[in-house]
């Protein structure tokens, strides 16, 4: 069973409460990545998705000065940790109906695990496939 450390990406781009919108977008163009975490002083603080830009910032016409913090999700905000195995981050992202998870060690970011990354992992392939499913079961749109 693979540990989330030997599957996540470590080189992750973040932002600060502080920064503007604009700056999550741009670095979420340049990476092509649709969720940014929200780090303060390497705490992980939330993520930034794509449609947290489109539904708090772009939607309700708020201009350039918004900023992260004000747009984030941050309350409930689901991770893992780098000893947590391949599987059971697949659940919790069902369950929580993520594609996404931020991972943390002694509240740190550390590093991020994608749907996308359990899916090219053969042994991982069908758990990627049912979270998925769980997923778009439950959102069609999504």
């Amino acid at each position: 069973m693979s540990q989330l450390r030997e599957i996540m990406s470590t080189d992750v781009a973040a932002v600060t409460p502080q920064d503007n919108v604009y700056q999550a977008a741009h670095l979420m163009k340049q990476y092509n990545v649709g969720m940014i975490p929200v780090v303060e002083n390497g705490v992980l603080r939330g993520v930034v998705t794509d449609r947290d830009l489109v539904l708090r910032s772009v939607a309700e016409q708020k201009n350039e000065m918004v900023t992260v913090g004000e747009v984030m999700s941050g309350t409930n905000l689901v991770t893992g940790t780098p000893e947590m195995d391949a599987t059971e981050a697949s659940q919790l992202m069902a369950q929580n109906q993520i594609r996404r998870l931020p991972v943390v060690d002694n509240n740190q970011l550390v590093g991020v695990v994608a749907l996308g990354d359990l899916a090219v992992r053969q042994p991982h392939a069908s758990e990627a496939g049912q979270a998925l499913s769980n997923i778009s079961e439950k959102n069609p749109y999504m």
